[in-house]
């Protein structure tokens, strides 16, 4: 076997559909276009979306929604884990080492989800009431 002896195998090659040939191929005359109109008209057709001059859809319905991409640099933690990492101290470097938070974070803040057991200190991380009460009813506290 040689690369120029290669061959695809029988009725792997479709020939393509060959239209407007006459009454006989079965696609003679409007060759499959039906009659008249945009469709049937070489050149003739439209952009997605477009309803014929109507209004379309997409402009007909309202405007909804809006995501701040301000979100992303915000991260979240629980108590919960908190209690996992087992550090004394703990700041934004920290958390992104133990993979707790994303390297994007730039503002962390602790939520009341699980309980706490260790006095954890907190530095330049922020926390829900809920949660600053129970990390100081742990003997932890909170520094800005």
């Amino acid at each position: 076997m040689e690369l120029n002896n290669l061959k695809s195998a029988p009725g792997a090659r479709k020939a393509r559909r060959r239209v407007g040939r006459g009454i006989g191929s079965g696609l003679g005359k409007t060759a499959g276009r039906g009659h008249k109109g945009q469709k049937s008209r070489a050149g003739g057709y439209h952009k997605v979306g477009f309803e014929g001059g109507q209004m379309p859809l997409q402009r007909r319905l309202p405007k909804r929604g809006f995501k701040s991409q301000k979100l992303k640099y915000n991260a979240e933690i629980s108590l919960a884990t908190l209690d996992q990492l087992g550090a004394a101290e703990v700041d934004l470097l920290s958390l992104k080492a133990a993979g707790l938070v994303p390297e994007l974070a730039k503002v962390v803040k602790v939520i009341k989800t699980g309980e706490i057991s260790r006095a954890v200190k907190l530095t330049g991380i922020g926390a829900t009431a809920g949660a600053k009460a129970a990390i100081e009813a742990a003997g932890g506290s909170l520094a800005e």
